[in-house]
């Protein structure tokens, strides 16, 4: 459980910071806002085993095929939101934050950023809980985590113990899955402004 939630953790925060970037340049050249939603909805409808099958012959077995796969899906939602985060930041708040003789970047990351953030942390929740399912097909190529178990009882199946492996793989990811989401919920509370929290 802890290889498992150790590796999407580890693919959900590069991710996210991949993303945030990409929506940051997609926000500066709006032009590429539909190539970045098309790019998105291509790419989660692109099958795991496909894209294990594509990264095999460049990383081989192992985790960093596992690595590669959980962060390539775990990217797409939250571009998405990062991408309607920060569109919806007031434009009339950030004419202040320049009159004020702010820099970009600190208007990027003292008014676009926390105002954008609980969109793109629901963003971050959705791909949490989608890598916890990616990740355990992963183990196909020998990743680590819960898939193994699973894997091991379809290999088995019709053995005394292969439903025992798929129970133990299933509702060990269905648990780190609720605890990470408690955790997300947690540091939103945490990090999300009183004023702009809708809940």
């Amino acid at each position: 459980m802890l290889q498992h939630l150790n590796l999407v953790v580890q693919c959900v925060l590069v991710a996210t910071v991949v993303a945030v970037a990409l929506a940051v340049v997609i926000n500066r050249y709006r032009a590429l806002e539909p190539v970045a939603n098309a790019v998105s909805a291509i790419g989660l409808t692109l099958p795991s085993f496909a894209l294990i099958g594509l990264l095999l012959p460049l990383s081989g077995l192992g985790t960093p095929t596992a690595f590669l796969c959980v962060v390539f899906y775990a990217v797409l939602p939250v571009l998405r939101n990062a991408v309607v985060g920060l569109a919806g930041v007031d434009q009339h708040l950030l004419e202040s934050a320049r009159g004020m003789g702010m820099s970009p970047l600190t208007v990027l990351f003292r008014v676009q950023l926390p105002l954008a953030w609980p969109v793109i942390l629901a963003g971050v929740r959705i791909s949490m809980q989608m890598s916890m399912g990616i990740a355990a097909i992963a183990a196909y190529v020998l990743g680590p985590g819960l898939g193994s178990y699973i894997w091991t009882g379809l290999v088995q199946a019709g053995g005394a113990n292969a439903l025992n492996y798929a129970l133990v793989g299933t509702v060990g990811i269905v648990i780190v899955a609720l605890v990470a989401d408690l955790l997300l919920l947690a540091l939103g509370r945490a990090t999300v402004s009183k004023g702009i929290r809708v809940s």
